[in-house]
């Protein structure tokens, strides 16, 4: 850096080169001289600086910045932008393969901008999330790696939940990290943003991920109708993240069994003529200028499948209820799990599907799903499940019984309301150990009106439903085959016979003693994982107040 010429204060006395006094208005004009030369000194100055950033910049500018949306059209020519090139004949790697083993590897990740830590103008930190794993992307200025000041002010302004392709080195960190998932940082060499998110959003990742245990503590939480109003972020949280991969495995195993026990997977119409299950709780609609409802379940079609000689058959597929329900366990829409099999000699034989289906499940979920559990547990805590390697089977008169003993009325030949489930439930675990157990042997009165009526008083029927934590998830039943039975149950529950005549003819070409059952996927989730509310474990959730988003 060049010196400056030091300006002493102008002086009448002083005598200039000839030798002669100046006077004090050549010495005013003298000192104007002199700071105009040192303002053009620093302007200079200033504009060498200018100079070697610009000739830095033009070096690495292209290691960092937005893609443009022409790189992002799937176009075919690799030179289309700084991003195209730089990723040119790389593979993507995922966050969650990011472990010690490939420390001093390059690799080349994308995800959300999780948090921003800027420290100074030559150093930040960026942790960027991929399906709920993390790790820690630490960019710093050096000649050496091409890496500017001006990319470290690039990493800074970007956004919370912007989507970020980063090339960097895996390397150790000096101290155990514990922000992250992964226990390795990024040093960064190249960072484009794929997509920018607003700076203020609606709804906060970090704010939605919190138990109720930070939230008393007093950090920032946010409240269901506003998660869920913003459901497109609330997924996001590691828990929901964890929800939905177990509800995945939920129907892998599901079908897993089934299908290794001679099972077809069907699908069945969800526009339907009439009620398949009987009552107010259907949606009505115009087809085709013919009055038809959507189907409150599969069954109507899954026994005339098994008519159809297809003998065990199972579905998934949507269900609908059009119930006024505002409780944490019930939908207007929900994924059902349906199954429906020819029976031999007893309905036992569709309950022993049952008893082995879903501690089948329980246990793959236990297996294939440690990961996803914990990470649940982190926001919503709760005990696993206890259940047996054989499953209980209770007796509905028993079940009244246990709760009479314990001074709890409960109707015979009436339906068990919320409240007595739960108290059943207690009641089963302290004297069975178990959360999961089958209630057998239902009154007719609370059935559909397809339910077989037992042989020995038709006030009960060859019926069952299977209880989680206290709480109904299954019904199940042997089903009546007979044409002329069937037609008399159904008028006396109400229903137009004519809407549902090609159900009832199928029965009159031959058909098997056949029975099945149905349980909510939604449901399922919730109580296995001791959850709250249904809510949580439906994607995007409809009940009596909720169409959107």
């Amino acid at each position: 850096m060049s010196s400056e010429p030091e300006i002493q204060p102008p002086s009448t006395e002083t005598p200039d080169e000839s030798g002669e006094k100046i006077s004090k208005k050549a010495a005013k004009k003298e000192a104007a001289k002199l700071e105009k030369m040192r303002r053009r000194q620093e302007q200079e100055e200033a504009a060498r600086k200018t100079a070697s950033l610009s000739l830095e910049d033009e070096s690495s500018s292209r290691n960092y910045g937005d893609v443009t949306l022409t790189e992002l059209q799937s176009t075919a020519d690799p030179k289309a932008g700084k991003w195209r090139e730089a990723v040119e004949g790389k593979e993507w790697t995922n966050v969650s393969e990011l472990v010690e083993e490939i420390a001093g590897s390059e690799v080349l990740i994308r995800g959300r901008v999780h948090t921003n830590r800027p420290v100074s103008s030559k150093l930040g930190f960026v942790i960027l999330r991929q399906s709920g794993f993390t790790v820690q992307c630490v960019v710093t200025e050096s000649k050496e790696r091409n890496v500017s000041v001006n990319m470290v002010k690039f990493l800074k302004q970007l956004s919370g939940e912007s989507f970020v392709d980063v090339i960097g080195v895996v390397v150790l960190p000096k101290e155990p990290l514990t922000g992250t998932t992964q226990q390795v940082e990024i040093q960064v060499r190249k960072v484009y943003c794929v997509n920018s998110a607003l700076q203020k959003l609606p709804l906060n990742v970090e704010d939605a991920a919190r138990s109720e245990a930070d939230i008393q503590a007093g950090k920032p939480g946010a409240n269901q109708d506003t998660r869920l109003n913003n459901r497109v972020i609330d997924l996001r949280t590691p828990a929901n993240q964890a929800i939905f991969r177990i509800q995945c495995h939920v129907q892998i195993a599901f079908r897993e069994f089934l299908l290794s026990k001679g099972f077809l997977e069907i699908h069945t119409p969800k526009l339907i003529a009439g009620s398949s299950e009987g009552g107010a709780a259907v949606f009505r609609l115009e087809y085709k200028g013919q009055p038809a409802c959507l189907a409150q379940s599969p069954q109507l079609h899954k026994q005339m499948a098994i008519c159809g000689d297809l003998e065990r058959v199972f579905e998934v597929g949507a269900v609908y209820r059009a119930e006024d329900s505002f409780t944490h366990r019930h939908l207007c829409e929900f994924i059902g799990l349906d199954v429906e099999m020819a029976i031999h000699k007893h309905y036992s034989e569709v309950m022993d599907i049952v008893g082995e289906l879903f501690p089948f499940i329980f246990t793959k979920l236990e297996e294939r799903c440690s990961k996803e559990l914990e990470a649940i547990r982190k926001q919503y805590p709760f005990q696993p499940l206890k259940f047996l390697p054989k499953t209980l089977t209770i007796p509905f008169a028993e079940g009244i019984q246990m709760l009479k003993e314990a001074g709890v009325e409960a109707d015979p030949l009436g339906d068990l309301n919320t409240e007595v489930e739960r108290k059943l439930g207690q009641l089963v675990l302290e004297k069975y150990n178990t959360e999961f157990y089958i209630l057998h042997h239902y009154p007719s009165a609370v059935r559909p009106f397809y339910t077989m009526p037992c042989a020995d008083d038709s006030n009960y029927s060859n019926s069952f439903d299977v209880f989680i934590r206290g709480e109904e998830i299954i019904s199940g039943a042997q089903r009546v085959h007979d044409p002329e039975l069937l037609k008399e149950q159904a008028v006396r529950f109400g229903i137009d016979v004519d809407t549902i005549k090609t159900y009832i003819d199928s029965f009159r070409y031959g058909a098997p003693p056949h029975g099945g059952f149905g349980v909510g996927l939604e449901r399922v989730v919730m109580l296995f994982c001791g959850l709250n509310n249904i809510r949580k474990t439906s994607l995007f959730p409809r009940d009596p107040l909720r169409l959107a988003p």
